[in-house]
C-alpha cells in the first residue's frame, strides 16, 4: 500500500514568488509572433501546426522530480517510475531527461543513461516532472520546427493552497529550445501541453476549465482564446467540452478525459467503479459534447470509451490517484499505457488501446508513483516531431 502523499494536485503552500511572464522573453528571429489575427510561420511562408502525437519522434523530453517537499518520503520511488517509463520509450526513440545540475548524476545512474539504449541527461534546472505542462509544445511545417512555449505559470495556482514552485519550469521551455537550436514561438495564451489535444489535421480538443479561466487568461473570453490557441498551433477548428474548474490542480486537462487515435477517433475515458460523482459528470458532459461535434474536416467523431479501473482495489493510494488509462503516450512503433492492478481493466485498456493502434505494440508500466502524484505518463512526456520533408 502506498502512502497519500502531497503532490501537484493536493493541497500544497510554499512561499516561492511565481516567475513573471515578461521574463519568459519575445520569440527567437526566424519565426514570426502569433497573434489573435495570424498564425505562426515558417520561414518559407507555410503555416507552422502542432503534429498528431502519432507521427513519427525525434526525441521525447521527460524531467526529472526534483523536489523532495513536494513529494515527500515518495521521492525515490517516483524517480523509479520515471526511470522505468524512460527505458520503455528509449527502447523505441531516444530519451532526453532533464535534470538540476545537483541532481543529473543521480538521474543518470537510476535511469541507466548511456548503458540502457538511448537516455540522456540534460542539466537544466526543473521544479518537478511534470514536462507535458511545462515544456514546449512543436510546431512543424515543410522544412521547418518551432517549440511554442506556453508560459507555464504554475497552472494559475498562485496564491491558492494547491501551489507548488514553479519558476524553474517556467523558464525550461526556453533554455531546453536553445540547448537543442529550435526557434521558440510565445503562445498568445497562458496555458499547458496537457491541455492541447490534437488530430494534426486541424482540430484540437480542449477543456473550458483550464484554458477560458482567470487563473490562466483574465480577462479573455472563450472566443480569444480560441483565436490564441488557432494562431499560436496552427489550428482550424477547437471542440471545447467544460471540464471543471477548481477540483485538481489542472482544472480538468483534456489528456486524462479524451484522446484522439486518429483524425475523426475519440477514445473517452470513462471513470470505473467507485469513481467520484463529480468526474462521473465531466465524462458524461464530454461524451454528450463529442457525440455532437464535427471535426475540422466536418466527419462527426467516432467515440470508443475506456473504462477506468475499480477505484475501490487503488483506495490504499490515495484520492489524488490518477487512474485514466487514457494518460498514455505514443512512440515510434509504440503505446506506452498505464497499469493499476485492477487485472480485468488492464487487460480491457490494452485490448482497446491494440484496436486502436494495429500497427503498434501496446506497453503496459506500473506507475504507482507517479499516479499517487496526480498524473500520468503523458504528463510526464513531450515529444519532439521529426520535421515534414520540404
Amino acid at each position: 500500500m502506498n502512502t497519500p502523499v502531497p503532490t501537484r494536485r493536493s493541497l500544497l503552500k510554499f512561499g516561492a514568488a511565481a516567475l513573471p511572464l515578461t521574463a519568459l522573453g519575445a520569440a527567437l528571429p526566424g519565426i514570426a509572433l502569433p497573434t489573435s489575427a495570424a498564425a505562426a510561420t515558417a520561414p518559407s511562408g507555410a503555416t507552422l501546426r502542432i503534429p498528431a502525437e502519432t507521427d513519427r519522434h525525434t526525441r521525447t523530453f521527460m524531467a526529472w522530480p526534483a523536489l523532495r517537499p513536494v513529494w515527500q518520503d515518495q521521492l525515490s520511488a517516483v524517480r523509479r517510475d520515471i526511470a522505468n517509463v524512460a527505458y520503455e520509450i528509449s527502447r523505441y526513440e531516444p530519451v532526453v531527461v532533464l535534470a538540476r545540475p545537483e541532481q543529473a548524476a543521480d538521474a543518470r545512474y537510476t535511469c541507466g543513461s548511456g548503458a540502457y539504449y538511448s537516455i540522456e541527461v540534460e542539466e537544466i534546472a526543473n521544479d518537478d516532472l511534470w514536462i507535458r505542462d511545462f515544456g514546449p509544445t512543436f510546431v512543424v511545417a515543410p522544412g521547418a520546427i518551432a517549440g511554442v512555449d506556453t508560459n507555464f505559470n504554475g497552472w494559475g495556482k498562485t496564491g491558492t493552497s494547491y501551489f507548488q514552485p514553479f519558476g524553474n519550469d517556467a523558464a525550461a521551455a526556453a533554455t531546453l529550445l536553445g540547448r537543442y537550436g529550435v526557434d521558440r514561438v510565445r503562445a498568445g495564451f497562458v496555458g499547458e501541453g496537457g491541455s492541447l489535444e490534437t488530430d494534426g489535421q486541424g482540430t484540437l480538443l480542449a477543456t473550458v476549465s483550464s484554458l477560458v479561466n482567470p487563473n490562466r487568461n483574465p480577462g479573455m473570453s472563450q472566443g480569444e482564446v480560441e483565436r490564441a490557441l488557432k494562431a499560436s498551433l496552427g489550428i482550424d477548428k477547437v471542440i471545447w467540452v467544460p471540464g471543471l474548474a477548481g477540483q485538481d490542480i489542472t482544472d480538468c486537462h483534456i489528456d486524462c478525459l479524451a484522446r484522439f487515435t486518429a483524425p475523426g477517433k475519440v477514445l473517452l475515458d470513462q471513470p470505473g467503479a467507485g469513481a467520484d460523482a463529480k468526474w462521473v459528470a465531466v465524462y458524461n458532459e464530454a461524451k454528450q459534447v463529442l457525440q455532437n461535434a464535427t471535426d475540422a474536416q466536418g466527419r462527426r467523431l467516432e467515440i470508443t470509451e475506456m473504462p477506468g479501473p475499480d477505484r475501490r482495489l487503488i483506495r490504499g493510494r490515495g484520492k489524488e490517484f490518477l487512474s485514466s488509462y487514457s494518460n498514455y503516450y505514443t512512440v515510434n512503433g509504440a503505446v506506452i499505457a498505464p497499469q493499476f492492478g485492477d487485472g480485468y481493466a488492464d487487460g480491457l485498456a490494452y485490448a482497446i488501446l491494440q484496436a486502436a493502434y494495429p500497427d503498434r505494440r501496446i506497453v503496459q508500466v506500473n506507475i504507482d508513483g507517479i499516479a499517487s502524484g496526480g498524473g500520468g505518463i503523458h504528463c510526464a512526456t513531450q515529444s519532439q516531431p521529426v520535421v515534414p520533408a520540404a
